[in-house]
């Protein structure tokens, strides 16, 4: 199964779309503390809609426990520092497609534990990043594309 982590999001709207994603494709959500919400809050539920019950979650207390438990993982880490476009790796059915905070990505002592993981999604050099959840739909969909669109119609 596809898992998209989230480390340590910030805006509520975002991770409820990212988790519609996941319901519509069947990926497993991990969320790694501290969030910049709380998970009750209304505006988290209203960008779920009604996909929350049809979402595998896996919350995690830091980046730390999770990468105990996932470092040796297949992992992508998804960073603006990379030269490899996130079209040019290849990823396994149990990938781990990882994205940090709104406000400035992933940590750089993430980011240097796994230098030969990094990719990046192509943009204008000018643009700073992204939205999270577009970035992580455009992870997703290419990642099952490799694989085939398993179980999807």
């Amino acid at each position: 199964m596809l898992n998209i982590v989230l480390v340590e999001p910030e805006i509520p709207q975002n991770t409820g779309n990212i988790a519609r994603t996941c319901a519509c494709v069947g990926a497993r959500l991990h969320l790694v503390e501290p969030m910049g919400f709380r998970l009750t809050e209304k505006n988290l539920s209203r960008s779920g809609c009604d996909y929350w019950d049809k979402v595998e979650v896996v919350r995690w207390s830091c980046i730390e426990e999770f990468l105990e438990a996932h470092g040796t993982d297949e992992l992508h880490l998804f960073t603006g520092r990379s030269t490899v476009l996130h079209t040019e790796v290849s990823y396994g059915e149990d990938a781990y497609l990882l994205f940090g905070r709104e406000s400035r990505g992933l940590d750089d002592a993430v980011l240097d534990a796994y230098p030969e993981a990094w990719v990046r999604i192509p943009m204008l050099p000018d643009i700073r990043s992204l939205n999270l959840s577009n970035a992580a739909a455009i992870g997703a969909y290419e990642a099952l594309r490799q694989q085939g669109f398993p179980h999807l119609d």
